[in-house]
C-alpha cells in the first residue's frame, strides 16, 4: 500500500525540526574532605597505640627539677601559652623542631599495622612492586576484601589520634571551611551526552572566593552559583566517563587550594583520580566520593610545619612524622636518588549540586538534579 504523500511530507518536516540533543555541563561544589581512614572500634590498626605528642616527648625529656621550674609544679596545662611553645622549641640550641624536623631524634612514629585499607589502586599493581613511577609499598585490601588500593597516607597519619575520624585536625578544618569560605573546591562536568553512561567527558577542578550560602541550620545550600577565582595555578583538566551513573576521571597533575586552622596552603597531587556518583543516595543528602593520587611530599610538609601549633590537641611529634613520611613516600622517585618524593592518598570529599560560573557568564548547569 502506498503511503500518501500528505502523510509523508509533515513526517519528514518534523524529523528535520528534532534537533540534536545538546551536551551538557554540571556543576558541583566541594566544602569538605578528609582523609580516608578506615578505624576499627578497638584500634586493631594501631597494635603499637596512638602516636606519641610532642608535648609528651618534651616532657619526658626533662629532669624532675626542670618540669617543676618550667611548668609551675606541673599546674601549666600543655595548651597554655608559656608550655605550649617550649615544648617545640626543644632543638639542642632551642629550635623549633617543626621546621627542623632532622635536628632532635624521636621514637619512631606509631603507624597503621592492619591489612584493610580504603583508596584506589593508583600503581597497577597487586603486590605493590616497584614500578617506573613507585616506589615498592605494601598495598592494603578494601574492607570488601575485592581491591587492593594505595593509601600510605591513611599507614601514615592514622594512628595519630588528631588525624582519627571526627578529631581536631581535619574535622576543625572542615568547619573553618565552611565557615569562612575559604579554600573552597568546584568541579565542572563538561561534554555530559548521557547523566547514567558516558564514555568521553571533561572535568576541570577549579577553587572560588564566593561565600557558601546556608539555611537556618547552618547547612550548605545546593544549587548556588559560584564563581571560578582567577587563579592560575589552579583549572586542571581531566578526561573522564560515567558509568552507571558515577563519574570515574583518568589520572591528572592537579593543584588545588588547602585551608584550616588559619593557614592557607595547596595541594599539590599527581596522578589524581576522582570517583563519585552525580546525584546523592538520599535526596537533600550531599554526594560522597572518592579522590585518590601522589600527595607532593613538599607541598604536604609546607602545611604540617605551618600548623604546629595544633600540635597538642592532634598528638604528633614533628620529627617522627617527617622521617616516617619519608619512608613510607611511595610515588615518583627522585631521578637522583630515586627516593619517592609523594605519598599515595585517598579522600573522602561531599560535593553539592552547584552553578559553576566562568567570568560574567554561567556555563554549568547544576549537577545531581
Amino acid at each position: 500500500m502506498k503511503m500518501s504523500k500528505t502523510l509523508i511530507l509533515p513526517a519528514l518536516v518534523a524529523m528535520q525540526c528534532i534537533a540534536p540533543a545538546q551536551a551538557k555541563t554540571l556543576g558541583f561544589v566541594v566544602p569538605s574532605w578528609s582523609t580516608a581512614i578506615y578505624e576499627t572500634k578497638y584500634y586493631e590498626e594501631c597494635p603499637e597505640g596512638l602516636a606519641l605528642g610532642n608535648d609528651e616527648l618534651w616532657w619526658k625529656g626533662l629532669s624532675p627539677k626542670d618540669r617543676d621550674r618550667l611548668t609551675n609544679g606541673g599546674e601549666m596545662e600543655p595548651v597554655d601559652p608559656p608550655r605550649r611553645p617550649m615544648s617545640v622549641l626543644r632543638g639542642p640550641n632551642k629550635e623549633d623542631v617543626c621546621w627542623n624536623p632532622t635536628i632532635v631524634k624521636d621514637p619512631p612514629l606509631r603507624m597503621v599495622r592492619g591489612k584493610t585499607g580504603l583508596g584506589l589502586n593508583l600503581d597497577g599493581t597487586q603486590d605493590g612492586a616497584a614500578t617506573a613511577k613507585t616506589c615498592k609499598h605494601e598495598k592494603f585490601t578494601t574492607p570488601d576484601g575485592k581491591t587492593k588500593v594505595d593509601n600510605q597516607m591513611y599507614r601514615l597519619i592514622g594512628c595519630v589520634y588528631g588525624w582519627r575520624k571526627g578529631e581536631y585536625i581535619e574535622a576543625h578544618a572542615d568547619r573553618e571551611r565552611r565557615d569562612s569560605s575559604v579554600g573552597i573546591m568546584l568541579l565542572e562536568v563538561a561534554d555530559v551526552d548521557n547523566e547514567k553512561n558516558d564514555d568521553n567527558v571533561k572535568v576541570t577542578f577549579f577553587s572560588t572566593h564566593d561565600v557558601l550560602p546556608k539555611d537556618s541550620t547552618g547547612a550548605i545550600l545546593p544549587y548556588a552559583s559560584y564563581r571560578v577565582a582567577d587563579m592560575q595555578q589552579y583549572g586542571a583538566v581531566a578526561k573522564g566517563k560515567i558509568v552507571d551513573g558515577k563519574l570515574i576521571t583518568e589520572p591528572v597533575e592537579a593543584r588545588m587550594p588547602l585551608y584550616g586552622h588559619q593557614i592557607m596552603g595547596e595541594m599539590y597531587y599527581k596522578d589524581l583520580r576522582l570517583e563519585m556518583p552525580l546525584t546523592a543516595s538520599e535526596p537533600g543528602k550531599p554526594i560522597n566520593g572518592l579522590m585518590a593520587g601522589y600527595y607532593d611530599f613538599d607541598s604536604w610538609w609546607q602545611y604540617i610545619r605551618r600548623i604546629e601549633s595544633v600540635l597538642v590537641t592532634g598528638q604528633w611529634s614533628c620529627p617522627a612524622l617527617y622521617v616516617a613520611a619519608k619512608q613510607m613516600a611511595d610515588g615518583y622517585p627522585d631521578p637522583k636518588t630515586g627516593d619517592c618524593t609523594a605519598i599515595s592518598t585517598a579522600m573522602n570529599i561531599e560535593a553539592l549540586p552547584a552553578f559553576v560560573v566562568r567570568g560574567d557568564v554561567k556555563t554549568a548547569s547544576a549537577g545531581g538534579k
